[in-house]
């Protein structure tokens, strides 16, 4: 534990830069660097490391990338709830073929959402990824309370349009 906290010290600015460049919010750069942390210690027990900076840098990248991957994750599961018809298939299809369409949906979710307008995008990341509610919307953009209401419906609207336009 002595080794870990040494390496702590010396790396946590490192870690926490690199977390905060992956997944840009303070919060949950943090959370990541404590779980990181975690992480080396159970890994460091049972892996031979042989250039730490390198094989940390490695590490720091693949769990922001996985993180990202989950929060994309998490938002297709809640546009997909509120917006069902949107990415609903009719045609029975088998658990392999599932899986793959559901690559496919969130190829085509992030398609969409870069082919919004940033604000629409904006609010519909903070309303349905991060769970803030409209008024922590207010206050993290700076848009009024009716705008941000406006930015989500439209944004839902376009995502709808933009799904049936290019992938039906």
């Amino acid at each position: 534990m002595a080794y870990i906290g040494e390496l702590y010290q010396r790396y946590t600015h490192l870690v926490y830069g690199m977390c905060l460049k992956y997944l840009k919010d303070e919060e949950d750069s943090k959370d990541a660097v404590m779980q990181l942390f975690e992480k080396l210690v159970r890994i460091l027990k049972t892996q031979e490391v042989i250039k730490f900076q390198h094989w940390l840098h490695v590490t720091v990248k693949n769990f922001c990338l996985m993180e990202l991957r989950s929060q994309k994750n998490r938002l297709f599961r809640s546009l997909q709830h509120e917006v069902p018809e949107l990415l609903q298939t009719t045609d029975p299809v088998v658990p392999e073929e599932n899986l793959f369409q559901t690559d496919q949906k969130l190829i085509y979710l992030e398609k969409g959402l870069e082919e919004i307008p940033v604000e629409q995008k904006i609010c519909l990341e903070l309303f349905y990824l991060y769970k803030k509610s409209y008024q922590e919307i207010v206050n993290q953009t700076g848009y009024d309370l009716s705008k941000v209401k406006s930015y989500i419906q439209n944004g839902k609207r376009n995502l709808k349009i933009y799904f049936q336009k290019h992938h039906d």
